[in-house]
């Protein structure tokens, strides 16, 4: 259960929040997608004693957060590139953000050691760069 738990909340969410995303923006749900798997992570961190606990709710999260995440970056991406050159900006976007996977769990591994556990947590809550940098695209 807990192995299959953050997939189908990842996969069955994506339908609300694409949907949402057309609605209101991109901006908002990858925001607050970013700052719902900050919390997984956190969660994951504080009730470590209490493991089947934190794997249920880290899951929830990060299903939930990669939901919300996930299917407006690409959809971001789709309305800011011209179509004569879209399909290499998803490519590009896509190779970025899988090296990021890698990077990123590297990155968090070295700031843990070298500055201790409260700098990893602080540096997950990327939503709030996000909130800064990302413009939403405005129809015409």
């Amino acid at each position: 259960m807990l192995k299959g738990l953050y997939p189908i909340l990842w996969g069955l969410g994506q339908i609300p929040t694409g949907h949402l995303a057309d609605r209101i923006g991109r901006k908002p749900l990858v925001i607050y997608g970013m700052l719902v798997q900050a919390v997984g992570f956190v969660l994951a961190l504080a009730l470590l004693e209490r493991p089947l606990l934190a794997g249920v709710l880290s899951a929830v999260f990060l299903g939930l957060g990669t939901a919300m995440v996930y299917p407006d970056l690409i959809a971001s991406i789709s309305d800011h590139a011209h179509p004569a050159w879209r399909a290499n900006a998803l490519g590009t976007y896509r190779f970025w953000r899988d090296i990021g996977y890698a990077a990123g769990a590297l990155v968090a591994g070295i700031l843990a050691d070298a500055l201790g556990l409260n700098a990893t947590v602080i540096a997950a809550a990327s939503g709030f760069l996000a909130a800064r940098w990302i413009t939403e695209h405005t129809k015409d």
